[in-house]
């Protein structure tokens, strides 16, 4: 990182409706290198018209120039409905409703469909980082709309908005995290005897099934194994009575463009496959994202979502794996709790000091919530 711009060479900030109009270069220098905020995996949303059109995510991507060049981008959108974020404001919607008050659209800062924590205010240096944040506040303050929203942030940037007058929340996601163990044996050796004996038994009962199992990148990943998946993702979908966020399109766009930063993880037996899981890898880490299965086999789902990638993780070297948004029931296959963070930016003053209040008193809840799995650790102490 350089000093960023001086006093002589401001930065100046514009909106960009698509992001096929931005160098992916510039782009990705100033990230912190994670997948879902890379150019490609954006492009990907917005060509496979996953975001954009009548999607209700509609790309309005700030960036900053200083003499000519990129120093600040942030993925930025207009949304006309709470779908895709994983921090839930239906409510806060609703009261706006109930006061006569239009809620959408609204802005926000976020990775599409992902509740993967990382870097949102992509900088070149702290200095452009903050000119980034006071530009937001500002397009969000000039703009009329009732809010902007940064989701999943890093607790250094929720400081930093926190300090330009935006409201913090907190949450809790499941990940694991590499302690030095050499081998899935060493990992389980961690455990409690309890939680160390019942994910033995889960295992030998898959394995007397003689399942296979297969990773893949996006180069050998064949047509007939993402035609698997995607029919395994649509099924989980269904199962929730929900409509799919993304298609083929996306997938194999991402599977072309960034064959690297894609795994694709298949279950068989005698050769017919029988599960899938999609996963996102980069900077030493396993992001969990997408499961499913044609056929309910007990301790199938905590195979493929948690054991496979963290034996995956310890043998090429990552240092940990998302477990994605929710579920404490990972706590109990060897996943920390950590602490996620989003910030909002309220325009109405009375909702802004109503949600101030409710978020203090969820604050606290958080806190005994967290206090509450840090007694219910399954490592042995």
């Amino acid at each position: 990182m350089d000093n960023g711009p001086t006093m002589a060479s401001p930065v100046q900030f514009e909106l960009h409706d698509h992001i096929d109009g931005i160098d992916a270069g510039a782009w990705d220098a100033l990230g912190d290198g994670h997948p879902a905020t890379s150019h490609v995996f954006l492009r990907a949303l917005e060509a496979s018209g996953c975001v954009a059109g009548d999607s209700g995510w509609l790309p309005r991507h700030l960036i900053g120039r200083s003499e000519g060049k990129v120093v600040a981008a942030v993925p930025l959108y207009l949304k006309t409905h709470s779908y895709g974020e994983y921090v839930f404001d239906w409510a806060w919607a609703d009261a706006y409703h109930q006061h006569g008050l239009e809620y959408y659209p609204k802005w926000l800062v976020a990775s599409p469909f992902s509740p993967l924590p990382g870097t949102r205010i992509l900088a070149r240096s702290p200095q452009t980082q903050l000119a980034a944040i006071e530009a937001l506040r500002s397009l969000a303050a000039e703009s009329g709309l009732s809010s902007m929203h940064v989701l999943f942030c890093t607790a250094t940037e929720a400081q930093s908005l926190a300090s330009a007058g935006m409201l913090l929340r907190e949450g809790v996601q499941f990940h694991w995290i590499h302690r030095g163990e050499r081998d899935f044996a060493a990992f389980l050796a961690r455990l409690n005897h309890d939680k160390r004996k019942k994910i033995r038994q889960e295992r030998r009962k898959l394995e007397a099934l003689g399942l296979d199992y297969r990773w893949h990148d996006g180069t050998s990943a064949a047509a007939a194994d993402w035609d698997f998946f995607l029919g395994c993702y649509e099924d989980t979908y269904a199962a929730h009575r929900s409509t799919p966020y993304l298609n083929r399109d996306f997938f194999d766009r991402i599977a072309s463009d960034a064959p690297n930063r894609m795994r694709l993880l298949i279950a068989s037996r005698g050769g017919q496959p029988l599960a899938s899981a999609y996963f996102l890898v980069a900077n030493g880490a396993l992001y969990g994202r997408y499961w499913g299965a044609r056929e309910s086999v007990p301790g199938l789902h905590f195979e493929l979502c948690y054991y496979q990638p963290i034996e995956y993780c310890l043998a090429h070297g990552l240092r940990r794996m998302e477990g994605g948004a929710q579920g404490e029931h990972k706590m109990a296959r060897g996943l920390e709790p950590i602490t996620t963070y989003s910030a909002h930016w309220i325009a109405d003053r009375r909702f802004h000091d109503a949600l101030q209040r409710h978020l203090a008193l969820e604050g606290r809840h958080v806190d005994a919530y967290r206090g509450e799995l840090e007694r219910r650790t399954p490592f042995r102490r």
